[in-house]
């Protein structure tokens, strides 16, 4: 298989947590598989999630032009594989992934809006893949039976399936984190190294 380029997408302030620890998981063994990889540590980085005044008062005129944060656009567009890592909290993105989303998945880089039929048409055409590494501190059947796996639900079937055409999404998740032992825990980054290395 021919070497791509993907963005890495990490969510959590602390750079020892589980998550930093799958995120770096995904770099080496995409790297190791001959593919470049670009992470995108939004903590680290200090990227702001939120959406500023006049990004939001712009956002439905033609030709909107994300400007304050252009340089991560231009790393999005780069990439062929998109791979957001992350842990759930209340059952959602943290805040600063959500915002992520907010500021950069916008019209003229995402998707545009079909004014005719009110329609997204989808612009991240160049997005193959678009994975999702992520944990959740309920058991499974609380995420699934309960709630709905509203995060899936979110990612899958609303962000990818409106931004990027024909994408192969995934989502790989370990449940009941706050109970883990640690050979769960290496189970699941055994799984994540698994997973990626047959991308």
């Amino acid at each position: 298989m021919a070497a791509r380029h993907f963005l890495v997408v990490l969510a959590h302030p602390l750079p020892e947590s589980f998550a930093a620890s799958a995120a770096r998981l995904v770099v080496e063994t995409l790297e190791a598989k001959g593919h470049t990889v670009d992470l995108l540590d939004l903590y680290a980085e200090d990227f702001d999630p939120r959406l500023t005044a006049v990004e939001r008062a712009a956002y439905m005129e033609p030709g909107y032009q994300p400007t304050e944060v252009a340089a991560i656009v231009e790393r999005l567009k780069a990439a062929d594989g998109l791979v957001l890592v992350f842990p759930q909290w209340w059952f959602n993105l943290p805040a600063i992934m959500k915002g992520f989303i907010d500021r950069i998945f916008v019209p003229g880089v995402a998707f545009e809006h079909d004014k005719a039929g009110g329609r997204i048409v989808p612009l991240m055409t160049h997005i193959r893949t678009f994975w999702v590494v992520t944990s959740t501190g309920s058991p499974w059947w609380v995420v699934h039976f309960c709630m709905g796996n509203p995060v899936r639900r979110i990612l899958k079937r609303g962000v990818a399936a409106f931004c990027a055409k024909g994408v192969d999404f995934r989502m790989l998740a370990i449940h009941d984190m706050d109970r883990a032992t640690e050979v769960q825990r290496g189970a699941f980054l055994a799984k994540v190294r698994s997973a990626f290395s047959r991308v």
